[in-house]
């Protein structure tokens, strides 16, 4: 058991070791997001944002909820893990800037079908 437990850490930390999801999860820990916010926030095509998230939710690291045409991703306070993320996303800078940059040019979307 001490082996797979080693295995899974090592597999969360190397998810967590990407700048791009490091920084999902960090805004995620502030609010929920839909892909389309991540599209604009890092500048990135919707397949490569999918990408990133479609490896986090197989890690249970983060839920979807569709909402008619739209998906939001929160992140899991279920996960075993979930305290882990928490401490690796005190060492980052905070992310709510982010948010608030994309307010201020009018593209924060409130993705409501």
């Amino acid at each position: 058991m001490e082996h797979e437990s080693m295995e899974e850490t090592a597999k969360i930390l190397k998810l967590l070791g990407d700048k791009t999801r490091l920084s999902m999860i960090g805004l995620l820990l502030k609010k929920e997001c839909c892909v389309c916010e991540f599209v604009e926030l890092f500048k990135m095509s919707q397949p490569a944002i999918s990408q990133h998230l479609r490896k986090l939710k197989d890690a249970e690291l983060v839920n979807e909820q569709r909402r008619g045409q739209w998906i939001f991703y929160s992140l899991n306070p279920e996960n075993a893990y979930f305290p882990l993320v928490q401490d690796v996303i005190k060492h980052i800078p905070d992310q709510q800037e982010k948010f608030v940059l994309l307010e201020q040019q009018g593209l924060r979307i409130t993705c409501n079908s």
